[in-house]
């Protein structure tokens, strides 16, 4: 007598409910039925779109006068085709490697100083417990974001003149005076000093952000390993914050010769043109002072490209060493 493996319900007894089918996978939304259901949100983006499309993409529309001649009062896409003269009259030219020379400068030099000191400050204030002391030194360190460049500049230039205040403390050491903002060999320091002082605690809230996502069991579980503070910064603090740290990084890099314009217009003078003029002063000082636009387009362009090869260099290179990339 064969026995079957699935034994039946008996008479008048129901078995157990079949399980409901699975959902349907929900259609997609059209788009145009998606914006009729949140416009209020989408107009919040109206400003910032048309914000770029004013300021940043219909400019890119004049880069063709880098390759025709312009004329003040002609055609804004200029009058007659060159192609590259202007490129070659600027890579020809001893004044434009000059410039820049020091914006490679001053650019590494912002960079190797400017970018790592937030980051030690983020680690700093985290390790306050006081409430009102952590307060007081974010707001001290946040206020000099919020000064204008040309209040900045002046700050810098009474400090440094040579009856400021940081000549009368030389003097009480038997020093002389020095002429900071006249002599060429002081302008990196002081643009350098200057930007730390304005950025290094506006940069810092990217960071501290970034700290309160790190979860508290990794502190634990590192302290029963028996990790002090330090090996604890290093093994769970900093890869907690390593995606911000490469994201800034590769942001920055990109915009590595873009030294800043309005401080440098503001703080440097033909003395101290030597080590102090960058691409964006040549540019301005060439094409608005001196009229040259086509030239100065060159130029511009030039730095464009750069500085979209330096961002998509490190993009890729953070992708394929450390695993994180802005795309």
């Amino acid at each position: 007598m064969s026995t079957s493996t699935k034994s039946a319900s008996p008479p008048g007894i129901q078995g157990p409910p079949e399980p409901d089918p699975p959902p349907p996978p929900s259609a997609r939304v059209p788009w145009r039925r998606a914006l009729r259901r949140d416009w209020q949100l989408y107009s919040l983006a109206l400003l910032p779109l048309l914000f770029f499309l004013v300021f940043r993409y219909l400019p890119m529309l004049g880069n063709v006068i880098a390759f025709r001649r312009f004329q003040p009062g002609g055609s804004i896409f200029g009058e007659q085709w060159v192609g590259l003269r202007y490129i070659e009259m600027f890579l020809s030219d001893p004044t434009f490697w000059q410039v820049f020379r020091n914006t490679l400068w001053i650019g590494g030099l912002t960079l190797v100083f400017c970018f790592p000191i937030p980051i030690v400050l983020a680690l700093l204030l985290n390790e306050v417990r006081r409430r009102s002391l952590k307060r007081f030194v974010q707001s001290v360190s946040y206020l000099p974001h919020f000064l204008s460049m040309v209040i900045v500049a002046g700050i810098t230039m009474q400090m440094l003149a040579t009856d400021g205040a940081v000549n009368h403390v030389l003097g009480w050491f038997g020093h002389d005076p020095i002429r900071f903002i006249q002599e060429p060999e002081w302008f990196r320091t002081i643009y350098v000093g200057s930007e730390i002082w304005q950025t290094a605690g506006w940069g810092t809230i990217l960071y501290l952000a970034a700290l309160t996502t790190i979860d508290e069991d990794l502190y634990e579980a590192a302290r029963i390993d028996g990790a002090n503070r330090w090996q604890q910064i290093w093994h769970v603090t900093l890869p907690g914050i390593r995606p911000t740290m490469i994201t800034l990084l590769i942001l920055n890099i990109g915009t590595f010769l873009a030294v800043g314009f309005e401080k440098v217009l503001l703080l440097y003078n033909a003395l101290t043109y030597p080590t102090a003029d960058v691409i964006s002063t040549y540019v301005y000082r060439t094409g608005v002072e001196s009229s040259s636009f086509s030239y100065a387009a060159a130029i511009g362009l030039f730095e464009a490209i750069i500085g979209l090869v330096l961002i998509t260099s490190a993009n890729q290179l953070s992708r394929r060493t450390v695993g994180t990339s802005l795309w």
